[in-house]
């Protein structure tokens, strides 16, 4: 169902060259062997190629598989299907991306403090106005080291 492929379809092929998506297929490969040799892997992301050439996100163990002699035989995948939960997760990254974009090219100043007072947003035009970079800016507290004396407690 996740694949698109039938059970006939998938059975007997190689899994990495048929069905890993080629940029990752040393490491499926890698850790397939791994699995043969006894090493198991918990929680692997692979891409999945589906039968209609999409993308699928799983989640996978990979277990060995042993007789009754406990000689390896084979390797057990179960898989997750984690699709939705990547695809929200990259629109949130495009988001952020695309905020602190918004963030750094304001044509206004915009600056943030921690808790503690500590400056920890520091924008380009801020930058500009002031001369100092956020590498110079950050960490260092606020009112302190940028606001003028006389200015400061009623910034406090």
């Amino acid at each position: 169902e996740i694949t698109g492929f039938s059970r006939d379809e998938a059975f007997n092929k190689p899994l990495v060259s048929t069905f890993i998506k080629s940029n990752l297929r040393d490491n499926v490969q890698s850790i397939m062997q791994n699995a043969l040799n006894g090493n198991e892997t918990s929680n692997y992301e692979l891409e999945f190629e589906t039968k209609t050439g999409d993308t699928v996100y799983l989640l996978v163990n990979a277990t060995t598989r042993r007789d009754t002699d406990g000689t390896v035989v084979g390797v057990v995948g179960v898989a997750q299907d984690v699709t939705e939960t990547k695809k929200n997760e990259n629109a949130i990254t495009a988001v952020a991306r695309e905020l602190r974009q918004l963030v750094d090219t304001a044509n206004a100043p915009i600056f943030g403090i921690d808790k503690n007072g500590l400056v920890n947003e520091w924008n380009n035009k801020t930058a500009e106005i002031t001369g100092f970079s956020l590498d110079e800016a950050f960490n260092k507290p606020l009112v302190s080291t940028f606001i003028k004396s006389n200015l400061r407690d009623n910034v406090q």
